[in-house]
């Protein structure tokens, strides 16, 4: 979330207009779209230290710097917040659904995202003040909008951060081979990302998106090429491998889904996307890093998938590289580190500058540029990482949990909300007149499969956690996980 306030882009004393104390978001242009009532003050933080003309410079100063990413580091952005070691569980889901549906299924929700990216970016050049998507959820529904969408967000965004301190400490622990108790490499993976979600502004966390893009391309690359390789020496060489073309037989429906599940969720960078937006120097630009990153995620997903999948067959781990035997799988892991950390700590700092900048609304405080500023934004990382890590150790059934609030949040977050924003906010005349029909049809299909993903999504990890709980299949609170094993 941007360092401003979601109805000014500067505090009134700076721009010279407007009100603090005017806390709706107002439609952009001229009157176009429905009319948001004015809520009560929504922030925690009653300061008026902004209106002091001492503040004046300070606060220009920091405006300025949450508005400096352009569209090429934001194509970096956006990738690193969508792609981590998730890439590598689309094999398994292969394997599930079988070749053919699982390349099929990629190419089309990757395309349907970058469909429903475009709405959320037009809503963003609509109304500009829309900082978040908690800003989109007042937009649509006043403040308990507002509320809602704000809740899910960071509870969704919290536990994806708990799901990478236990990614680290599946790694570290292959690392090390698992002489040490996973509950003490979750809690050092916990401390870098949380070191790693200290600087504020996503412009800084681009910088390390470039390292973590490299990572996580070398990380695929060492992957497939080990598993091509062992796939050629093995007996009957690449002919022999055991995979399948359509799904597997006797495929129950729920399983079938928590596969298709994990495709769709692989697409999930439109919760980030107000937020990066916010900050971007030439906001109509969003586009082109849309096309780049929605493309490049395509690729690398289908490649990912297709490939070891076909060079490792149906005894394909989730994630893949735990396949590529012992010692490349330790490489692997190796080189994938900083994807892990550093893709986790960007979901940090997305919900994070929502939070500091709803409690600190009015007070300088919200640019992280004062010594008070960096305490209270240090503490509430600190904060936000630590609720993460004992969500994500306390609850036995936490993957479980994390398809749950994925399908409840990111269903919306990704694909029906945005095609509900296109006909309540950006739609121009009727819905089926010639200017309007495809992106309607495009909207209706996104609706669709967000409403599903929402429904049977729900229904199907809720079948899986009490399949689990019931058979003893979960683990106790803060012991240790074994390391992933063969099917």
């Amino acid at each position: 979330m941007s360092a401003q306030t979601p109805e000014v882009s500067a505090p009134a004393s700076v721009k010279g207009n407007g009100s603090e104390n005017d806390s709706s978001v107002k439609p952009a242009g001229h009157g176009q779209g429905p009319l948001v009532a004015q809520d009560p003050e929504i922030g925690f933080e009653g300061s008026d230290e902004l209106s002091n003309e001492q503040m004046k410079k300070l606060a220009t100063a920091g405006n300025a710097h949450f508005h400096r990413l352009g569209w090429k580091r934001l194509v970096i952005v956006t990738i690193v917040e969508a792609i981590a070691l998730g890439a590598l569980s689309l094999p398994a889901a292969y394997d599930t659904l079988g070749m053919f549906p699982g390349v099929f299924l990629t190419i089309t929700l990757g395309l349907v995202s970058i469909f429903t990216s475009y709405l959320v970016g037009q809503v963003k050049l609509k109304y500009p003040a829309t900082a978040n998507y908690a800003d989109a959820g007042r937009l649509l529904l006043g403040r308990f909008g507002y509320e809602l969408f704000g809740a899910a967000m960071v509870l969704e965004l919290v536990m994806i951060v708990g799901s990478h301190a236990l990614t680290g400490s599946i790694a570290l622990g292959d690392l090390n081979n698992g002489r040490v108790c996973s509950v003490g490499f979750s809690a050092i993976s916990a401390i870098i990302l949380f070191v790693l979600a200290i600087p504020p502004s996503f412009s800084e966390v681009a910088i390390l998106g470039y390292i973590d893009f490299a990572s996580i391309i070398a990380a695929i690359g060492i992957t497939i090429i080990a598993a091509g390789v062992q796939a050629s020496h093995s007996a009957g060489g690449l002919s022999g491998v055991d995979w399948r073309t359509m799904p597997k037989e006797g495929l129950g429906f729920a399983e079938a889904f928590v596969a298709v599940s994990n495709i769709i969720l692989a697409f999930s960078f439109a919760i980030g996307q107000f937020s990066f937006m916010d900050e971007m120097h030439t906001p109509g630009d969003y586009m082109k890093s849309i096309w780049a990153s929605g493309f490049i995620q395509i690729a690398i997903y289908t490649l990912t998938g297709a490939l070891c999948y076909a060079f490792i067959g149906t005894s394909v781990l989730s994630p893949a590289l735990l396949s590529a035997g012992p010692t490349v799988s330790k490489v692997a892991f190796g080189v994938a580190l900083p994807v892990i950390f550093i893709s986790g700590s960007i979901n940090s700092t997305v919900a994070l500058r929502y939070i500091h900048g709803r409690i600190w609304k009015k007070s300088i405080v919200r640019y992280i540029n004062t010594p008070r500023g960096w305490f209270w934004w240090i503490s509430l990382a600190a904060a936000f990482t630590v609720v993460a890590w004992i969500i994500a150790e306390a609850i036995p059934i936490f993957s479980d949990l994390l398809s749950l609030a994925s399908a409840l949040f990111v269903s919306g977050f990704s694909f029906w909300i945005p095609a509900i924003m296109w006909f309540y906010l950006l739609c121009d005349g009727p819905w089926f007149s010639r200017k309007n029909i495809l992106i309607s049809l495009g909207s209706i299909l996104a609706f669709i499969i967000g409403i599903v993903t929402l429904g049977v999504g729900t229904w199907a990890t809720i079948k899986d956690i009490v399949d689990q709980t019931s058979h003893g299949a979960t683990h106790k609170p803060f012991s240790c996980r074994p390391l992933p094993s063969a099917k």
